[in-house]
């Protein structure tokens, strides 16, 4: 009896088949923040409603309401109202105890003075939430993890919760082998790496034969500061508030108010304790605290890492990295990131394989479209920092967006500066807003009358050798909240 090849068609149903999630299938995830927690969450989902059984252990040491430093994850932790809704599309709705505070509007702080912003549309609310159990000495009744939410969430879904920290990882006989701290090691059939880019066990990785390189990354700077309710309604009230400050090294800085709390977050180059230090020195950054408060103050405080590009070799067969693992929005939308990321890999593992072809075709593209965005985000970050540099330009900023909060004209500017520094938008089509036409004459204009308002606003000599008032033109916005 002679036997025919099989088609090549049936060759690759066979491979196919050889490497799918099926029925009993096992998958860790190391990692629980929020990456690690969506991913289990929809795989799990998926499993449930297609009637199959799917194990997955997520291995995360931390525990997310102890306070300080043990359950931090290191991150501003703002959300924005389009993802609050999407998330709600998927099942997740956040209880108000986890939204720390709905933020109405931002205020903008430059060396020029100060305007109130508010969001282009409901769509564009933005609300502060707490990725840890909060800083030490924090009021436990009134303080909720978003992290720790999501990861009860996945644990309810069926995650099995390994407190243990992962200390190797290796592929044998083409399938993932995980290492715990406890000695114990277990095969699975897909390995998720979910850590964060401030893991220190990144390296790891490199034990799942794809050449793993983890993403670029530069520091930043976060401190808790304890005001009390008062204080907080009084100096920061529901605003968010952004500084952009010609300090070297500094692209832009946000005090976000949480509840009793206020979360100063820095972003730049290689942000050091000099920069802090002359952040805090800034009058228009100490106008937003108490008189007498000072830095000395805080107990909270650190230097974590921030991606500015893609990890190399971030999948492979039966091996996914998501979130800032893999590939994150610059200085924005962490969150976001990590939810969008840790769908796509679900849905290309439980729908399409886990090999790294079927990675490369239905999740690539959504990281590469990240990537992407990045790339426009240096030129809209590269505008930041001229106006940073450029007295006229500041000038013309405010007061194009004093105009705008005015009522006297569409929100332009306005917009493409809630986007940039909310993370509300992509970054190509806040680039596209900022060369259109209309934006760039109608910035040139207030460019000139800043100018003119500039000059005439200069004293001058009388004849005494004392200095009189010359003519002021009034800026309209003046009259603004915080203009």
């Amino acid at each position: 009896m002679v036997i025919s090849r099989p088609p090549e068609v049936s060759v690759r149903r066979i491979l196919d088949a050889s490497i799918r999630l099926g029925n009993g299938s096992r998958v860790a995830v190391i990692g629980g923040g929020p990456a690690g927690s969506f991913f289990s969450y929809f795989l799990l989902t998926m499993a449930s409603q297609a009637g199959m059984t799917i194990g997955v252990d997520i291995f995360e040491p931390r525990d997310f309401s102890q306070q300080g430093p043990p359950g931090c994850n290191k991150c501003g932790g703002i959300i924005y109202e389009s993802l609050v809704q999407s998330l709600a599309t998927d099942g997740i709705c956040l209880p108000s105890s986890v939204v720390q505070q709905g933020i109405s509007d931002y205020t903008f702080h430059t060396d020029e003075g100060s305007i109130r912003i508010k969001p282009p549309s409901d769509e564009k609310r933005i609300a502060s939430v707490r990725r840890g159990g909060g800083p030490f000495g924090a009021t436990r009744s009134l303080l909720a993890s978003f992290d720790g939410f999501l990861l009860t969430l996945a644990e309810g879904k069926g995650a099995r919760i390994i407190r243990e920290r992962v200390t190797g990882v290796a592929m044998v006989e083409g399938r993932p082998y995980v290492t715990a701290q406890s000695g114990l090691s277990d095969q699975y059939d897909l390995l998720v790496g979910a850590m964060g880019v401030n893991s220190p066990d990144l390296k790891l990785f490199g034990g799942c034969a794809t050449g793993y390189t983890p993403a670029t990354t530069t520091k930043a700077h976060i401190t808790e500061i304890l005001l009390g309710k008062e204080a907080i309604d009084e100096h920061l009230g529901d605003s968010m508030h952004v500084f952009l400050l010609n300090i070297p090294r500094l692209k832009f800085a946000a005090i976000i108010p949480k509840g009793e709390y206020a979360t100063v977050c820095l972003l730049g180059k290689d942000i050091d304790q000099a920069l802090v230090d002359s952040f805090f020195c800034r009058p228009e950054v100490m106008s937003c605290f108490p008189a007498g408060w000072t830095p000395d103050s805080t107990r909270c405080r650190c230097f974590p890492s921030v991606t500015l590009g893609g990890a190399h070799g971030a999948f492979g067969d039966r091996f996914v990295t998501i979130g800032d693992c893999f590939v994150s929005r610059l200085y924005k939308d962490g969150i976001g990131s990590a939810y969008r990321t840790a769908k796509a890999a679900a849905q290309t593992a439980f729908l399409e394989g886990i090999a790294k072809r079927d990675f490369n075709k239905f999740y690539q593209p959504l990281c590469a479209a990240v990537a992407s965005d990045n790339r426009f985000g240096k030129a809209v970050f590269t505008f930041t920092t001229l106006i940073k540099r450029l007295p006229f330009l500041r000038r013309g900023v405010m007061r194009m967006t004093g105009s705008e909060q005015g009522g006297f004209a569409a929100p332009r500017m306005s917009s493409v500066l809630w986007d940039t520094f909310t993370g509300n938008a992509s970054f190509p089509s806040i680039l596209a807003r900022t060369i259109h036409p209309v934006f760039l004459a109608r910035l040139f204009y207030e460019i000139m009358m800043g100018c003119v308002s500039s000059r005439n606003r200069a004293n001058t000599r009388d004849g005494n050798g004392g200095w009189r008032a010359g003519k002021t033109i009034p800026r309209r916005g003046d009259d603004l909240p915080g203009g």
